[in-house]
């Protein structure tokens, strides 16, 4: 079984991809960083040495760059099991006092990217027993939040583009779920001055993931909303 996870590398993209290889997938990532690549494959190579491993560069940012990942991971999987749209860009601040840039940015990266890589992936899902598309949304898709105006519109927009892929692909056996967290643990929360709590682990999150795509195939959960159990931020 083939698993494709973008941003990978680190927060609830690595613990998704680890889950996936525990479980007996291989796995196809992408990140920006080639440090970071590099360490995922180390890592995976001692701790999953039966997983086939391809990790690529690419800043889904640039649609080319999207579009030449999926060609990529095409050649070297054919077939695939799961798509997991994961990577993300949260830049804060308030949308009257923002750069224009900022919405645009975010949405090439939260929306766009997975707009074009799953209309280049999904004709490799179809015909899988269990095919399954997880979009990493957030709690903000559904509730405004301080400071998070124009990454909550991208998100709602996902959320958005998710219910319009399950409706479309549901005669053709693909699964598509929406994964709202709220706040996660991950190294962007490094020096934050909150308690440990406040958080929730990533592994929670990929441990949901999981535990939906190994429903009967009959079955789909149409959306996991996850919150720290002290609520969002």
């Amino acid at each position: 079984m083939n698993a494709v996870i973008t941003g990978a590398t680190q927060g609830i993209g690595y613990a998704i991809a680890r889950t996936f290889a525990a479980g007996g997938f291989n796995l196809a990532v992408a990140a920006r960083s080639e440090a970071g690549l590099d360490a995922f494959r180390g890592t995976f190579r001692q701790d999953f040495p039966h997983c086939q491993v391809l990790a690529l560069a690419a800043d889904l940012s640039d649609k080319a760059q999207t579009q030449a990942f999926a060609r990529q991971v095409l050649q070297a999987f054919p077939a695939i099991d799961v798509l997991v749209n994961n990577a993300g860009l949260f830049l804060p601040g308030s949308i009257l006092e923002e750069a224009d840039s900022a919405l645009e940015e975010m949405m090439a990266v939260n929306l766009f990217a997975p707009y074009y890589l799953t209309k280049l992936l999904v004709p490799a899902l179809k015909g899988r027993p269990r095919a399954h598309i997880f979009n990493i949304c957030s709690s903000a898709s559904r509730q405004a939040l301080p400071g998070k105006g124009s990454y909550g519109i991208t998100k709602a927009a996902l959320l958005g583009l998710t219910q319009a892929l399950r409706l479309e692909l549901r005669e053709q056996g693909v699964r598509v779920t929406a994964v709202l967290p709220g706040p996660t643990w991950s190294a962007s929360w490094q020096g934050a001055d909150l308690p440990p709590e406040r958080l929730m682990p990533a592994e929670d999150v990929a441990h949901a993931i999981w535990s939906t795509w190994a429903l009967s195939p009959g079955t789909v959960v149409e959306e996991i909303l996850l919150q720290p159990m002290a609520g969002d931020l």
